[in-house]
């Protein structure tokens, strides 16, 4: 292997080399090297090419910049140390920057800018809609102005009393934080707000929101003759929610590939995708053996006009109700009759005849038993009966009776 030559340069300290075969310009392109004394020992740096843009008296300038650092104590003595502050330097600029951004960012802009695109992309036109409505109505005139970092639990607070004010139940103020709650959360996603929401430092009442109302054997009925002669697809879609407590979102995404004829059962698939399996009364075999017609597993079993996937229940359902006068009277919203009460139905009837709590909680898809206790009311005699049975078998039953008070 040929050692490289190095030549002098004209000016003291600085040397180089040639490319044995490419030029730049007319001559062959050449490496440049300098040196300088530093506490009495020579520093050797490598700099670069002619067609990169060294010369002879740009090395040479470097060289002096790099003496006068070293003696100074400040600055880069070396093209790495360069280097490294210049992308430090240029780090911190873009740190600058995104502080500047982020003081510019109000939390309107942000709204419309980021978040709704992203949540155009994943979420329901009808869900959009309402936090635009939520955004405008209540949000945005109290700190639409405001950069997150402006944003305190006081005007949180504001967002709240002028709710309740003009008469906003809970609920409504609960999904208005929630709304804000989803923007914040996108924001420190996307490095704009820091830290957690401010609605965490405001209380917010507990809201009972738990139906109690379910239809009687006599009203069930009433309801699906009435249903039938005004709209068969919501009569089966009822009737199949009340023999199997499946929710309607459920029965909009069944497709005939889950409906399993030979253990009459259902495969039910929920909003966060866990699975379970629901059963057929001899009713809702019959139902499903008249409405198969040999389609694709993939074919959805209830369709709308257009063949695609239900959305909503029909009015149909809504008109059939007020005709019966299911909600006459009725002000509380949780003991109005809507299509959920069919889910809550199919639970009462269960532990009205003698269903435990925890097989009801795995027919209804519960992820706790808590939210199936909500029926525990409907067994009033459940203990008496459990105190008579102790009493027979336990007390009365022992071999060494016990003593007499």
């Amino acid at each position: 292997m040929t050692k490289d030559k190095w030549f002098k340069a004209k000016f003291p300290n600085i040397q180089y080399k040639k490319h044995p075969s490419r030029k730049h310009g007319l001559q062959f392109d050449k490496y440049f090297r300098g040196s300088y004394q530093v506490a009495g020992k020579r520093k050797m740096i490598n700099f670069g090419w002619s067609s990169e843009g060294w010369s002879d008296s740009k090395v040479w300038e470097k060289i002096n910049q790099f003496k006068h650092n070293t003696k100074t104590g400040e600055g880069p003595t070396t093209l790495k140390e360069e280097i490294f502050q210049r992308e430090a330097e240029k780090e911190e600029q873009t740190r600058i920057e995104k502080e500047n951004e982020i003081k510019r960012k109000t939390f309107a802009s942000y709204f419309d800018d980021t978040y709704l695109p992203s949540a155009e992309k994943h979420k329901r036109p009808y869900t959009l809609e309402n936090e635009k409505s939520i955004f405008n109505k209540w949000i945005n005139p109290e700190i639409g102005h405001l950069p997150f970092d402006k944003i305190k639990p006081f005007n949180l607070e504001k967002i709240k009393k002028n709710m309740f004010d003009t008469g906003r139940a809970p609920r409504s103020v609960q999904y208005c934080f929630a709304v804000f709650r989803q923007v914040w959360n996108s924001a420190v996603i996307n490095d704009i707000a820091v830290g957690d929401s401010p609605t965490k430092k405001v209380k917010l009442p507990k809201i009972e929101n738990k139906r109690l109302r379910f239809l009687s054997q006599e009203e069930a009925a009433d309801l699906l003759k009435n249903l039938k002669s005004r709209s068969r697809q919501t009569h089966d879609m009822t009737l199949l929610s009340l023999h199997t407590g499946v929710r309607a979102g459920e029965i909009f995404s069944l497709t005939w590939g889950v409906v399993d004829f030979e253990n009459k059962s259902l495969t039910i698939r929920d909003s966060k995708g866990e699975l379970r399996h629901v059963f057929m009364t001899n009713m809702l075999e019959a139902l499903f053996e008249r409405m198969y017609k040999k389609q694709k597993p993939s074919d959805f079993v209830f369709k709308d006009n257009k063949g695609e996937k239900i959305k909503s229940i029909s009015n149909s359902f809504d008109r059939v109700v007020e005709e019966l006068g299911f909600n006459i009277g009725v002000d509380d919203r949780r003991d109005k009759v809507t299509f959920h009460t069919c889910r809550h139905t199919f639970a009462s009837w269960h532990v009205q005849n003698g269903t435990d709590l925890y097989t009801v909680k795995e027919l209804l898809g519960h992820s706790t038993i808590q939210l199936t206790e909500r029926y525990s009311h409907l067994r009033p005699d459940g203990l008496k009966k459990a105190a008579q049975l102790f009493d027979k078998r336990v007390v009365n039953g022992n071999p060494v009776p016990l003593e007499k008070c």
